[in-house]
């Protein structure tokens, strides 16, 4: 299937990549009034303050389960054998 055409279901499959979806987002972005750009980012600036005085309350437990990420120290994903 070419990669900038529509499927018969009208789906458009360029935009289930991560490029597509970040693409997508900035087109829509785009195309938002400079009024509501602005809200947007002032909002996000007001999360960003609440999560950061939140942070020091947590006791690091965000960092170290950002850390982990579910991956083992060799690298890989894979789960433990059982014991037998």
């Amino acid at each position: 299937m070419p990669k900038d055409k529509k499927s018969g279901d009208g789906i458009d499959w360029t935009l289930t990549t991560w490029e597509g979806s970040r693409r997508e987002a900035l087109r829509r972005w785009a195309q938002l009034p400079l009024e509501r750009i602005i809200a947007a980012l002032e909002e996000m600036q007001e999360l960003n303050e609440v999560l950061t005085a939140s942070a020091p309350e947590a006791g690091g437990a965000v960092q170290e389960q950002q850390g982990n990420c579910g991956s083992k120290a060799d690298g890989s994903n894979k789960p433990d054998k059982p014991d037998k």
